[in-house]
């Protein structure tokens, strides 16, 4: 277990806070990041810096003060933030273990990613870059549908639609553009095929993919164009064949991106043509997958171990090895539109047996808006089950014991 040293995170919004708290555990000294001086996760840090998430430059600019104070960092982290460049910036000015500045640009830019895993041989999907709209038809009709479009450079489903008619490029290429703050939007070939989430530890190119979860998407037939994920479930319903071909894919992938110490969280699907990668990103999930859903499903304390990595330590193989297969499941509170009035029902929810985890993101008065991004998603439940079914009902029956008085 290290000790004496200290620990920057990058993020502390409400799911960093799980992870934040197994680094407070850990006895290390917390240097915390966010330009919301309200987030909660900064209730636990030892140092605060107040700085945007995705500003490295001046994120590292306030560790170089306090190092002067005597504060040096020993390592960094993002918490289930995607922000990849912010902590490369920091490493690599002070020499600390994690990501190359190119390998951060990788997994953070889709179109870098897409064409070093094209040069690499991963089979992905086919992709186009259509940042120029005089070329979105052509390029549209070339890959076929249905399609993806989607912002080459933005987070949590902003953005991503579903397109089944070419009518449909021009408004879609439109939102896309305005969710990328590059103003950058790409089309991707439409993937067939049960999809995955994955996640990895990657200890000098050893890799250990822990999280391996089925993605649900039974919202999809009316929430299209835009693809809202309904949660997750484990263990994963497909043959040991085909869990085992994602896997191997997804660290072929990881390794041509040049991750080779961290963490590695994959999108996956497995197709007529086998096992094919949507998206890696160089960092921990969100979703509550890596801070709880990991660690119920397999024994392992995940964070701990990528903090190690951080840290520069190796992971000692007892540390990475499950000690669990227990059925775990996520599914999220589906609500109408509409505004608040009151909320009801969460103490009974609390209480439903397999719960492991329940939180809403809403309060009275709040207007919920049709889903057309993860970010607009209202709660969920996370529980357990002897079963992977019955993980799955408790979720939902937990959160059916959560009612909605609307507004008039």
């Amino acid at each position: 277990m290290p000790f004496n040293k200290n620990l920057l995170i990058i993020g502390a919004g409400i799911e960093a806070c799980e992870g934040i708290k197994t680094a407070k555990a850990m006895g290390l000294t917390l240097i915390i990041a966010d330009g919301n001086p309200h987030a909660p996760g900064l209730e636990m840090a030892d140092w605060k810096i107040i700085a945007s998430t995705y500003d490295g430059a001046a994120i590292l600019e306030q560790v170089k003060a306090l190092a002067e104070q005597g504060i040096t960092l020993d390592g960094a982290i993002a918490m289930c933030a995607d922000v990849p460049m912010s902590v490369a910036t920091v490493t690599n000015a002070l020499g600390l273990p994690g990501l190359s500045i190119e390998s951060a640009f990788w997994v953070s830019d889709k179109l870098a990613m897409k064409d070093r895993l094209k040069a690499e041989g991963v089979a992905i999907p086919r992709y186009a870059d259509v940042s120029d709209m005089t070329l979105l038809q052509a390029r549209a009709e070339e890959i076929g549908l249905p399609l993806i479009i989607k912002p080459v450079d933005s987070r949590g489903a902003r953005g991503v639609q579903l397109i089944e008619h070419f009518e449909q490029l021009a408004e879609a290429w439109q939102l896309a553009a305005q969710e990328s703050p590059t103003a950058r939007v790409m089309l991707e070939e439409y993937l067939a095929g049960p999809q995955f989430s994955t996640e990895t530890l990657i200890d000098n190119g050893k890799a250990y993919t822990l999280g391996f979860a089925d993605r649900n998407y039974e919202w999809l037939p009316r929430t299209k164009p835009f693809i809202i994920e309904n949660g997750g479930d484990s263990p994963t319903a497909i043959s040991d064949d085909v869990k085992l071909a994602v896997t191997e894919t997804v660290e072929q992938a990881a390794a041509c991106l040049g991750i080779t110490q961290g963490v590695a969280k994959g999108d996956m699907v497995y197709t007529k043509d086998g096992a094919k990668v949507i998206e890696i990103a160089g960092r921990l999930s969100g979703g509550f997958f890596s801070t709880t859903q990991i660690p119920l499903a397999t024994g392992v304390n995940f964070i701990e171990q990528a903090i190690n990595l951080a840290l520069g330590y190796s992971l000692a193989t007892d540390a990475v090895t499950p000690t669990k297969s227990n059925a775990v499941a996520i599914r999220y509170l589906d609500l109408a539109p509409g505004k608040i009035r009151a909320i009801n029902g969460l103490d009974k929810a609390h209480q439903t047996e397999g719960v492991e985890m329940l939180k809403l993101f809403i309060n009275a008065g709040d207007i919920i808006q049709p889903l057309a991004n993860h970010t607009q998603r209202a709660g969920f439940a996370i529980a357990c089950g002897a079963t992977k079914q019955q993980a799955i009902e408790k979720s939902l029956s937990a959160l059916a014991c959560i009612t909605i008085e609307y507004e008039q």
